[in-house]
């Protein structure tokens, strides 16, 4: 086994090794809670949760980490618009809502998201507000080794000195001088326009409510700051992998890279980032209207569909939605559990023993998954074995159904797209269900003979509306329970 991952910082696909052996430190940036998700933060959440779900199952204890950033400008701005006169509702909004209040109903709208889609919740989940101490130690380490200086102006503000850092634009492989957006940055205090605040002092009109008191005057964290000193709380100043999407590159994880090493911590042994999501080739904009929302995608396909598409790309690659794109996942899915349907009634209908030990994927799907989470690999290998299992199932073997169906479901719990519980073998209530459906097949299987097509279509159309499935092919007519 040779675990290799895509290191941004090094831009190559190196091999993986722990810097504890058997266990492993994750930590992912989360949500800005200024507004409800949207495709790239799940996206973004189902990739780590893929990686999460893979490195256990090579055995290791993972220890995740992925914050939620509950203070900012945005939440100030948002909470602050709800108390004015003209204020216009958005979906779910508040009238007269205070900041903590907006960012903890943006929250529960994000777990609520997680947990639909089958992201399992992390080891831990720090929000910024509950870690200013380790923010003033951090900035006052940082002040100390000559990295940062409070703001020229006293204006309460505390800067990051990014010429003082030799090392600063690494990640992204940038010189200062050229970097992006650095001569529209406010030189208000600074020593260059492209320092970037570690603490933000109070603004006349912001809510008290909104800044802490520091050696620096009253004020707030700056968001770079935030995860560098929660990561290094809960995994420590040097930690195996640090992930988030491909646009937090700049300035966010530099920043973030830049602050830790001055500070004199090794951070990240790795650097992982996943793509984004287009529509049809396009970024998504509002201003375009061309957006698609999770909540948006959970009304057109049940979750597992929805899941299966946002989890099908290889992480870092570009994920494009299309207007079938979902219809594309939802018949893929279909094809999984009505394998996995058929086999279990074949198997259960024999007095076999429906699943037996579980935990090995075919060696195909292995070696995919530790070449950099090549997923689309993976699905390739489980939609292999959904065909190799169905041939089984028309030969009447059942050993080799047997073996398929093991292989599916270890896959699908991999993936964290597990079809719904399977019943027992000794399910009474199931074995009702089928000996009655098969009774109606039995009947209409009667009728076809007779050519009595009406009664046919009556007995199949009776079916479908409770639910059942009704598959013609050359050897009869089979039935799987669909799924909402």
């Amino acid at each position: 086994m040779t675990l290799r991952f895509y290191d941004t910082a090094s831009a190559e696909v190196r091999d993986f090794v722990p810097l504890v052996p058997g266990k492993v430190s994750l930590y992912y940036c989360g949500a800005t809670v200024q507004g409800m998700p949207h495709v790239g933060h799940i996206r973004s959440a189902i990739a780590f949760d893929q990686l999460t779900r893979w490195l256990e199952y090579r055995g290791f204890r993972v220890t995740v980490v992925r914050n939620v950033t509950d203070i900012d400008d945005k939440i100030l701005a948002k909470s602050e618009a709800s108390f004015h006169p003209d204020f216009e509702q958005e979906p779910g909004s508040v009238p007269e809502e205070e900041w903590w209040a907006l960012a903890y109903r943006y929250e529960q709208e994000f777990l609520k998201a997680y947990d639909t889609l089958g992201v399992s919740r992390p080891t831990y989940e720090p929000r910024a507000t509950g870690h200013i101490p380790e923010m003033h130690a951090l900035i006052q380490l940082l002040i100390d080794r000559g990295h940062a200086y409070p703001a020229l102006d006293a204006s309460g503000d505390v800067y990051f000195d990014v010429r003082s850092w030799n090392k600063y634009g690494a990640l992204t492989r940038q010189k200062i001088d050229d970097m992006q957006g650095a001569a529209d940055a406010d030189p208000r205090g600074k020593k260059d326009p492209r320092d970037f605040a570690l603490w933000k002092g109070h603004k006349e009109g912001e809510p008290t409510t909104a800044s802490w008191v520091s050696p620096w005057g009253a004020g707030r964290p700056g968001w770079h700051l935030e995860c560098s000193a929660m990561v290094t709380k809960y995994l420590g100043t040097e930690f195996d992998i640090h992930g988030g999407g491909l646009d937090l590159r700049f300035p966010h994880h530099e920043n973030e890279m830049a602050q830790s090493q001055a500070a004199g911590h090794g951070f990240a042994n790795f650097w992982m980032h996943n793509g984004m999501v287009t529509y049809q080739g396009e970024k998504m904009s509002k201003s375009v209207g061309n957006t698609v929302s999770p909540a948006e995608m959970l009304e057109l396909a049940p979750p597992r569909v929805v899941r299966y598409y946002l989890g099908q790309a290889q992480y870092r690659s570009v994920l494009d939605y299309q207007p079938t794109s979902l219809q594309e996942a939802a018949a893929a899915v279909e094809r999984i559990d009505g394998f996995v349907a058929r086999a279990v009634r074949a198997l259960s209908s024999d007095g076999a023993l429906l699943f037996g030990s579980h935990g090995t994927v075919p060696e195909a799907f292995a070696a995919a998954m530790d070449d950099d989470l090549n997923v689309p690999q993976a699905l390739a290998v489980l939609h292999d074995t959904v065909r190799a299992g169905n041939s089984a199932l028309t030969d009447g073997d059942l050993t080799a159904t047997r073996q398929a169906l093991d292989s599916v479901t270890d896959m699908l719990r991999v993936l964290g797209i597990s079809a719904a519980a399977q019943p027992a073998v000794d399910d009474q209530a199931t074995s009702a269900l089928g000996t009655l459906i098969e009774a109606q097949l039995a009947a209409r299987a009667e009728a076809r003979s007779r050519k009595d097509w009406a009664a046919s279509d009556a007995i199949r159309d009776t079916l479908a509306a409770a639910g059942v499935l009704v598959e013609d092919n050359a050897d009869g007519a089979t039935w799987s329970l669909q799924r909402s």
